[in-house]
C-alpha cells in the first residue's frame, strides 16, 4: 500500500489547482458537469483533513448504458434513464454501478485510515513515511466532540465530557502529540549523529498524525461504503469525510445518488418475521414482541424503525 510520496497540499498551492481548472482539455470522453467543478479543488474535512477529486471516469448515463449493454447515450429520455437507474438500485443489480469509478486524494488522521481500510474493494496508494517525514500536523477533537464511552454500545459514545475533565483530555492529547513528534525529530536527526531509520522512528507516532493517499474506487463499492461510513450512527471522524464524499457523489451522477439516498441511506431492510408482522398488523391483529418470533433485540430495532 505504501509507495512513493504524493504531495501534500501544501504543495499543491491555491494558484496552482486554479491553473489545473483554468486550462480543460478536449475530450471524447464522457464528462459530468457536476463533477467537473469539483476537480482538483480541496474540501477541508477535521481540522487538518482534506478531501479531493484528482480524476473520475462515467456518469449516469454508463451506468444506463452497461444495464442496456447498447452504444452511445441510446434514445431513452432522461426520465425513463432514472427509472432504470432506480430499478438497479432496488434490486441491488451492482455491475452496472461498476462503471463509474473515482479516484480521491484524501489527508486524513492515520487512526481513521485504519478504519478506512477495512474497505478493501478500493485501489490505495499511501504516503510513505518510510521514504518521507511527516508533517506535524495531528487531529485533535474540538471541545464538544470528547465523548465517554456509551454504556450500551462497546464502540460507540455517550455523554459529552465537560469541565476540567474535558480539559484535561484536551492537554493530555496536545502534550502527548507534541512530545512524541519532538522525539520522533529528534530520533531522525542528522544533526551530529548518523540518525534513526525513518521507517523505524515512525513506530513512535501516535494515531492522530495525518496521513494522506489516493483512493480509486468503483461507485457500486462507494455506496457500500457511504451507506456505512455516512449512517448517524458511524464514528464522527470517518462520517464527516462520508458526508462531504455524499456531495461531491451527488453532483457527479445525481440520479444513481437519488436512487441510493432513497433505497439504501433513507430505506431499510426487513427480515421475513418483521414481513410477518406488518402483515398481521396490517390484518388487525396485536402482536407483542413475545407473539413476533423475534428476541428481544430484533424487537426494539424493528420498532425503533417505525417510531414516531
Amino acid at each position: 500500500m505504501n509507495a512513493e510520496a504524493t504531495p501534500t497540499l501544501q504543495e499543491t498551492p491555491e494558484d496552482q489547482i486554479k491553473a489545473l481548472r483554468a486550462n480543460p482539455q478536449p475530450t471524447l470522453r464522457a464528462v459530468s458537469p457536476g463533477m467537473e467543478q469539483h476537480l482538483y479543488t480541496p474540501y477541508k474535512v477535521l481540522d487538518h483533513g482534506f478531501v479531493r477529486v484528482v480524476d473520475y471516469m462515467g456518469d449516469d448515463a454508463a451506468i444506463v448504458q452497461a444495464a442496456r449493454v447498447s452504444y452511445g447515450a441510446g434514445t431513452k429520455a432522461a426520465r425513463d434513464d432514472s427509472g432504470l437507474i432506480r430499478y438497479l438500485m432496488r434490486h441491488w443489480h451492482s455491475t452496472p454501478f461498476e462503471m463509474c469509478e473515482i479516484k480521491l486524494h484524501v489527508k486524513l488522521p492515520v487512526f481513521v485510515a485504519r478504519q478506512w481500510i477495512r474497505h478493501r474493494t478500493a485501489n490505495v496508494n499511501e504516503y510513505s513515511a518510510r521514504y518521507s517525514i511527516l508533517d506535524r500536523e495531528f487531529y485533535i477533537p474540538a471541545a464538544e466532540d470528547l465523548a465517554a464511552q456509551s454504556v450500551v454500545n462497546n464502540q460507540g459514545r455517550g455523554e459529552a465530557l465537560t469541565g476540567e475533565e474535558a480539559a484535561r483530555v484536551l492537554r493530555y492529547l496536545q502534550d502527548d502529540a507534541a512530545r512524541s513528534y519532538d522525539h520522533y525529530e529528534e530520533m531522525i536527526s542528522q544533526d551530529g549523529q548518523q540518525g534513526l531509520a525513518r521507517e523505524l522512528a515512525r513506530m513512535n507516532l501516535p494515531a492522530n498524525i495525518y496521513t494522506q493517499w489516493y483512493w480509486k474506487v468503483d461507485l457500486h463499492n462507494l455506496f457500500h461504503f457511504l451507506r456505512l461510513r455516512a449512517d448517524a450512527h458511524a464514528q464522527y471522524e470517518i462520517r464527516v469525510y462520508a458526508e462531504q464524499m455524499c456531495k461531491l457523489v451527488a453532483d457527479w451522477v445525481p440520479a444513481a445518488y437519488g436512487a441510493f439516498e432513497d433505497y439504501r441511506m433513507g430505506g431499510v431492510n426487513l427480515s421475513a418475521k418483521g414481513i410477518e408482522v406488518i402483515k398481521r398488523r396490517l390484518s388487525g391483529e396485536e402482536v407483542t414482541q413475545e407473539t413476533s418470533g423475534m428476541s428481544k433485540g430484533e424487537w426494539r430495532e424493528f420498532a425503533a424503525v417505525f417510531a414516531g
